[in-house]
């Protein structure tokens, strides 16, 4: 639903984009994370016709941004990172004004209007100005406006940008239940959040794409240690000792309990702490490795000394 080839984007000397490519498939919910600057928004902006592509190929819904416009605008619903609102409407004239924009069939813009108030939880608020409105409800409208006239493709930036721990739950959740129907692409800086949200993750820095895949492929491909984690009924000070000869592990940490072996990628330390836990006799109640949390990959990958990819 959303392909990106060789996608590169100029503003007078400075190119903020270079080379980006990525796909999107039909019913994904695909995280696009990087650093400030990293040229996310501009990217998001070039696929919602905001900017044009200075060269490369943008497809929509299997559309050409560029040759059919108008139809690429259509199947797409964009959240802005700062989503432009009327105070003085109402939220449902607010919908009805963003409806007539779309040019949803007059006939049709009652319900379209009535779909997302429902979908996005703002029947309790339906009435009231938009500039009275909690920053939780104006996100909430802002989601609301992306969905209005059912779009098979979603672009989201930040769209939980400034919001307190219970209003992301209540968005999360929102973009979650899309999972399926609509093909998504969302940025954010809350990376446990992207996490929670997106099966997959595209990363972008210095205006290139420099890792794309679920978190565990991307730490795969890192080379980075691998981590153990090993809970064992004996003296912990005898098993410390054990741990740290076991061959391949650079590093033993208590951690609440358990221990953690830091290890080279390729080192089999699973099967060699097995092995010393049936000679040594020890019960062995947990043996398991641990995939690198999300926030790792990212600062990995986007370190200023790491050449893209």
């Amino acid at each position: 639903m959303i392909e990106v080839r060789d996608l590169h984007k100029r503003f007078g000397a400075v190119e903020a984009v270079r080379g980006v490519s990525f796909r999107v498939e039909r019913g994904e919910i695909v995280g696009f994370l990087g650093p400030n600057g990293a040229g996310k928004t501009t990217t998001m902006r070039v696929l919602t016709g905001v900017f044009p592509p200075t060269s490369g190929e943008v497809r929509i819904a299997g559309r050409d941004v560029m040759r059919d416009s108008l139809a690429c605008r259509r199947a797409i619903g964009y959240f802005p990172e700062f989503a432009p609102h009327y105070p003085e409407l109402s939220v449902v004239g607010y919908l009805r004004f963003v409806a007539r924009l779309k040019r949803i069939e007059r006939a049709r813009q009652g319900a379209a209007v009535d779909a997302v108030v429902e979908t996005c939880g703002l029947a309790a608020v339906a009435r009231r100005r938009v500039g009275t409105l909690s920053k939780g409800f104006r996100q909430r409208l802002g989601l609301a406006q992306a969905l209005c006239g059912d779009p098979p493709v979603l672009i989201l930036d930040e769209p939980t940008v400034g919001l307190d721990p219970g209003q992301v739950v209540e968005i999360r959740a929102l973009i979650h239940a899309l999972r399926g129907d609509r093909t998504v692409l969302f940025s954010s800086h809350v990376l446990s959040e992207v996490e929670a949200v997106c099966a997959r993750v595209i990363v972008i820095a210095r205006g290139r794409v420099v890792g794309e895949g679920t978190p565990a492929d991307l730490g795969s491909r890192l080379g980075r240690r691998q981590r153990v984690v090993v809970r064992l009924d004996a003296a912990p000070v005898e098993v410390a000792a054990a741990l740290a000869e076991v061959a391949g592990v650079l590093e033993v940490t208590a951690v609440a309990g358990a221990w953690h072996l830091d290890a080279p990628a390729d080192e089999d330390v699973t099967g060699r702490v097995a092995d010393l836990a049936q000679r040594r006799g020890w019960r062995l109640r947990e043996l398991r490795e641990e995939v690198l949390a999300l926030e790792e990959i990212f600062l990995e990958l986007v370190r200023d000394d790491r050449p893209p990819s």
